[in-house]
């Protein structure tokens, strides 16, 4: 079998799954439909890497990224104004400024209770992380050992995936938060971004509250 027939078969597999494939799972599907035939994640990688190249030099649109651990067909960012004109928001993306605000503390102080997300907040946020849970965005992550026992949670794969990362060490770390406000194109997440870092920073300073 050919390099070329190789990589065809990634790009088939990744391109007809709506979820992200792991490499593990490409290296399971290539090995079992071929006997005797033994590959690595590492080649896997290198065949994807020149997948993309194929679709860089050719002007392509799109590209495979790396998303929750896995690789999914993306149009690049470029092209989104575009795509927004003819495509309907549906319910999941229509997060609101609480929501978005929750998220992102869930998000960079993970694995959080509510009570320390309503210390962070300063407001009782209940029915925002039940909206966050309905829309798979966080999940559970098990229970704080502290009196009481509260629920701890997590952002959860669809969370990468919704904001194109491939892990959360992708996230910007505060300190980084600075860099990412001098950039014009971030100008309507600024305000948001701005408050992160203060309640980061209020919570770093502050103890905290017990569950």
């Amino acid at each position: 079998m050919t390099e070329d027939t190789i990589q065809d078969i990634i790009e088939a597999l990744i391109f007809s799954n709506p979820e992200p494939v792991s490499p593990q799972t490409l290296k399971t599907v290539l090995e079992a439909r071929m006997n005797g035939f033994d590959i690595s994640v590492d080649e896997i990688d290198e065949q994807v890497q020149g997948l993309n190249e194929i679709y860089r030099t050719s002007g392509r649109s799109f590209g495979i990224q790396k998303l929750a651990g896995g690789y999914s067909f993306a149009t690049k960012v470029e092209f989104h104004p575009w795509l927004e004109h003819i495509q309907h928001e549906n319910a999941f993306r229509k997060i609101t400024q609480s929501a978005l605000e929750t998220l992102a503390i869930v998000a960079y102080k993970q694995p959080v209770t509510k009570p320390e997300i309503d210390h962070i907040r300063g407001v009782d946020s209940a029915y925002v992380v039940k909206q966050l849970l309905e829309k798979g965005l966080v999940a559970v992550a098990g229970r704080h050992e502290g009196p009481g026992r509260a629920l701890l949670y997590k952002t959860s794969d669809l969370f990468l995936r919704h904001f194109g990362l491939n892990k959360l060490d992708d996230l910007p770390k505060p300190r980084e938060i600075d860099e990412i406000l001098k950039d014009d194109d971030m100008v309507k997440h600024r305000q948001l971004l701005l408050e992160l870092k203060a309640e980061l920073a209020s919570q770093e300073s502050t103890p905290e509250q017990e569950s």
